[in-house]
């Protein structure tokens, strides 16, 4: 109990305008800065990520997988309560196999 009490004595004596100003100055053209840090900076990098991620990629590189029916996998003891009892809920036809293969693409 001693030392909360302790640690609560230094916190109430501490000269909280010396520890404000021990922080760097601010001038009132400091948001000119980072108006222009994110103008021509930020802006840039999220546009550039954009069209590296959705332009550039070939199709290949989104294909999936070769279907390969490993016994322990894409096990079926009864049938999902929803759909057609053979596709999970979240099932993304492109990304999951079903037991007996991949879905024909669109």
């Amino acid at each position: 109990m001693s030392l909360l009490s302790r640690n609560f004595r230094l916190l109430r004596q501490t000269n909280w305008a010396q520890v404000r100003q021990m922080s760097a100055g601010h001038s009132d053209n400091d948001w000119k800065k980072w108006k222009n840090a994110f103008f021509f900076v930020a802006c840039p990098a999220i546009v550039l990520a954009h069209v590296a991620a959705f332009v550039l990629p070939d199709e290949e590189d989104h294909a999936p997988p070769p279907f390969v029916p490993y016994d322990h996998l894409r096990i079926r003891t009864k049938k999902f309560p929803w759909g057609d009892g053979n596709h999970s809920l979240i099932h993304n036809p492109h990304v999951n196999a079903l037991p007996d293969g991949y879905e024909e693409h669109h």
